[in-house]
């Protein structure tokens, strides 16, 4: 009898001392405020933001930034990581030039636009193109005019992001195809350039800039004006049609350069042949800081690793963290990740990427193949009421991001964190993008959510009970 209460006495010694290994509702929500507090209070994520910004600003692939980059991250990396490696990876390599010119001539003057190339334009000639300009609210009107309307012409795609869309992502879905699309469908019908209204919610001054891709022989110059610009164009074309605009771009596109993903990992202590992967890409475009897009999901990628090694976190399962390059232009850093991951001897089984913005979160979306997506939702379906305490309230089907759906179709759930998207595109691609517009808390508190649900991978798996 004495042998048999002793051994409970143990038992109960032994479960009150080591609360973090056990799966149960009271501990797991001891565990995740020790980790909002760790992050909160001794997070790095902010100060590395300023770091990468302010040092690295403009890091689109192929340029010296963007090499610079990787070797302000690959030292942060190495700091919280038991083992840190860069990938070699080619990317391409696209450069804007000299600062684009852009005037409406009216009047007998020159009315000048803030401006700027899309991601991958071709250049006008040196002296610039000079051309009638026409209006149409979306691709689809362009499609239904007969090319004669169109034809020596700058077609100006004049499209507003819906105001009345909650989910701000949505707004953009919703028109992003005017300009990836838009030069090659206006090129289609004989156009000489295009111009697009830069997507944004926001009237302001800052041309939006992003990638457009051409499928067509015929490639014509493509550039975003700024919303309050796009205004003004448009007034102007009301009352007078086929007002000439001039156009100079310089952009040139160079042959493809070798670049890194920058990786580092604190493997598992049970499972470290199951891995889970946190992370952002590390380009930005070259009009800004980069700040929100994507600096922010690097810094939180590498504060995760920072906050469980700062509490003395030893993970039955690998978390790594990957800053992925090239996700602006092209993803071939995330093709070339997930081509390595096929070989590796581990097994990756969730994915997730930070990818909207450094502000408050409110949850993680899920996609993935079968069974893998259901049993994952499931999984944050069961956590929901843990996250519930910090505002984290959103867990449903939906894209992750596009450096980790690469990972597809190797049985990986893929998860996107989701924060608050309500001023993402006053800032998207823009020069507004800088570590200044970053709030500190809003971006700690996204370390928190994504540390979190890792460290929850990490105890529990995908599929277990």
């Amino acid at each position: 009898m004495r042998s048999i209460c002793t051994a409970l006495i143990l038992v109960c010694v032994v479960c009150w001392a080591q609360p973090v290994f056990l799966q149960n509702p009271v501990n797991d929500s001891i565990v995740i405020r020790r980790i909002y507090d760790a992050a909160l209070t001794e997070g790095s994520a902010y100060t590395n933001l300023y770091t990468l910004c302010k040092n690295a600003p403009a890091r689109l692939s192929g340029s010296v930034n963007a090499a610079k980059a990787v070797d302000l991250t690959f030292e942060m990396v190495k700091l919280v990581a038991d083992t840190a490696w860069l990938q070699e990876t080619m990317v391409p390599h696209w450069e804007r030039g000299e600062k684009e010119v852009g005037h409406l001539i009216a009047g007998g003057k020159n009315i000048n636009m803030n401006l700027c190339a899309l991601g991958g334009s071709v250049a006008t000639s040196e002296h610039g193109l000079t051309a009638p300009v026409i209006e149409v609210a979306s691709l689809d009107e362009l499609k239904l005019l007969d090319a004669s309307l169109i034809k020596g012409k700058i077609v100006f795609i004049n499209q507003m992001m819906d105001e009345k869309l909650i989910d701000t992502f949505h707004s953009y879905g919703g028109c992003a195809g005017i300009r990836v699309r838009g030069a090659d469908e206006a090129a289609d019908k004989g156009a000489v350039a295009v111009l697009i209204r830069s997507l944004t919610t926001r009237d302001d001054d800052f041309p939006h800039t992003g990638v457009m891709i051409y499928k067509s022989d015929t490639r014509i110059p493509a550039a975003a004006l700024s919303t309050n610009d796009a205004n003004i164009l448009s007034d102007y074309l009301e009352n007078f049609k086929d007002l000439p605009f001039y156009l100079k771009m310089s952009c040139q596109t160079f042959p493809d350069v070798k670049s890194y993903n920058v990786i580092g990992e604190i493997r598992g202590t049970e499972f470290p042949d199951e891995i889970i992967v946190v992370g952002g890409h590390l380009d930005s475009w070259d009009n800004s800081e980069g700040a929100h897009d994507d600096g922010a999901g690097c810094v939180q990628s590498i504060d995760v690793l920072h906050i469980l090694k700062e509490m003395g976190f030893k993970p039955k399962r690998t978390i790594r963290c990957v800053l992925f390059m090239n996700e602006e232009n092209g993803a071939k850093g995330a093709d070339t990740y997930a081509l390595n991951a096929k070989s590796e001897k581990g097994k990756h089984i969730i994915a997730i990427e930070s990818d909207r913005g450094g502000f408050s979160p409110r949850g993680f979306s899920v996609e993935g193949n079968e069974p893998m997506q259901t049993q994952c939702l499931n999984k944050l379906l069961a956590w929901k009421h843990l996250f519930a305490p910090y505002l984290v309230h959103i867990f449903t089907l939906g894209g992750s991001g596009v450096d980790v759906s690469r990972l597809k179709n190797q049985d990986v759930a893929l998860l996107g964190f989701i924060p608050d998207s309500q001023r993402y595109f006053d800032v998207h691609h823009a020069a507004e993008d800088k570590f200044e517009n970053v709030n500190e808390r809003e971006l700690q508190l996204g370390s928190a959510a994504l540390a979190s649900l890792i460290w929850l991978f990490s105890e529990y798996g995908l599929t277990n009970p």
